[in-house]
């Protein structure tokens, strides 16, 4: 599997962007941006050759318009960018960034049954094989 290229968060807009919709050219992308980032329309143009070069997006030429499009997914982004984060944050821990983000968030009552079933699912995905073979002994025991 290939590395992900390391994205800066001015990138990161650009690519948020490109992930909503694609192909795009730099002046769709420059207007996309517009409302949310006060940015001069070179430094965008910027922003993706700076991509292009770290393999992040590609373009394709149509009637001398370059078109842009992600290379990655986001997805992979966000994994990358979250154990990132986990690592420079909480030493690469995440139960103690887990919990700080859920103390902090605020959840509706669908966001914390989605979150305990994912943790159940989790849990019973997890077991360490130490953990079943001890119940698995308990259970022979109490036959």
């Amino acid at each position: 599997m290939a590395t992900q290229p390391s994205i800066s968060d001015a990138e990161w807009e650009v690519m948020l962007v490109l992930w909503d919709r694609s192909p795009l050219t730099a002046g769709e992308v420059v207007d996309a941006l517009k409302d949310r980032k006060e940015w001069n329309p070179r430094t965008i143009k910027t922003l993706l050759n700076r991509l292009v070069k770290k393999r992040a997006i590609d373009f394709t030429t149509q009637q001398n318009r370059y078109l842009y499009s992600p290379k990655i997914g986001k997805d992979a982004c966000v994994r990358t960018k979250s154990r990132s984060f986990a690592a420079r944050v909480f030493g690469g821990a995440a139960g103690p960034m887990l919990v700080q983000f859920v103390k902090q968030a605020d959840l509706t009552a669908q966001d914390i049954e989605e979150l305990t079933k994912v943790l159940k699912e989790k849990s019973q995905r997890d077991k360490s094989p130490s953990d079943k073979s001890h119940s698995d002994k308990s259970r022979q025991q109490e036959k």
